[in-house]
């Protein structure tokens, strides 16, 4: 069970939002249930049991059951006059019990990660929290192989091994497509550079297969002059196209 700083604060924050509602709804409540009257004490106790039964528990109800006298007539009773009727009321206050909102502040903030790194000073929950997050990446990588479009989803094969085979190659093609795409955001952060996203904004984590979708639509055009030289154009290459590539060289990806 991990947790970090942040987790904690927005946690909190998240807890006494959910607190503030929660107590002018109770504060409601109580108040019309005080001004009900019961017939003895223990049918306004059981009352207030009863309304309290979902009362979270950050808060702490206080009572106090009342008698109340009643006469025959409205107005000032006469002198010596006895009452006719008594009735129970309640008088309830609420109040919100600080450790436990705590308690639950703690235990919405905490991350269930199971990993075998359990040296504490060497991995803290910061760095434990930061690898399990990484892990994002990865997922969308492999949504990204079994994409139509990658053509790996209309593969069938029956035989273990060549489904264990098949798993491997798709998993190291993952990993050469995670290094190129971490080496060139590195690189691009590491000159100033940008490229446009899908929305034409610029930014510096690109991913790449939007990179790869760019160069969509480039095709090689081949001529061959009548002293025989034949010659290759590359058509519709923009100024982004060349900063990629010119990126790829400078980051190694280009040698692979």
């Amino acid at each position: 069970m991990v947790r970090t700083q942040e987790g904690e604060d927005r946690a909190r924050a998240t807890v006494q939002r959910q607190a503030q509602r929660d107590q002018q709804t109770w504060e409601q409540r109580l108040w019309h249930l005080g001004h009900q009257t019961f017939a003895c004490a223990p049918d306004a106790e059981a009352a207030l049991a009863k309304t309290c039964q979902r009362l979270p528990p950050w808060f702490v109800v206080a009572s106090t059951v009342m008698a109340q006298t009643r006469y025959a007539t409205p107005g000032r009773p006469r002198k010596g006059a006895a009452p006719t009727t008594q009735g129970w009321r309640i008088q309830a206050t609420l109040t919100r019990n600080a450790a436990f909102l705590e308690h639950e502040a703690l235990r919405q903030a905490a991350f269930l990660v199971g990993t075998n790194l359990l040296d504490a000073v060497a991995w803290p929950d910061e760095a434990v929290i930061a690898l399990y997050r990484e892990q994002n990446g990865v997922e969308r990588g492999f949504r990204f192989l079994k994409d139509p479009l990658f053509l790996a989803s209309s593969v069938f094969v029956k035989r273990p091994e060549r489904i264990m085979a098949l798993a491997f190659i798709m998993t190291l093609c993952l990993l050469v497509y995670k290094l190129a795409e971490v080496r060139l955001r590195h690189r691009l952060a590491a000159t100033g550079q940008t490229v446009p996203d899908q929305k034409g904004k610029p930014t510096a984590r690109p991913t790449l297969r939007w990179l790869f979708q760019c160069f969509e639509g480039i095709d090689l055009h081949h001529t061959r002059q009548p002293s025989g030289m034949r010659v290759t154009d590359v058509l519709r290459l923009t100024k982004v196209h060349r900063l990629v590539l010119s990126l790829f060289c400078q980051s190694g990806i280009s040698g692979w």
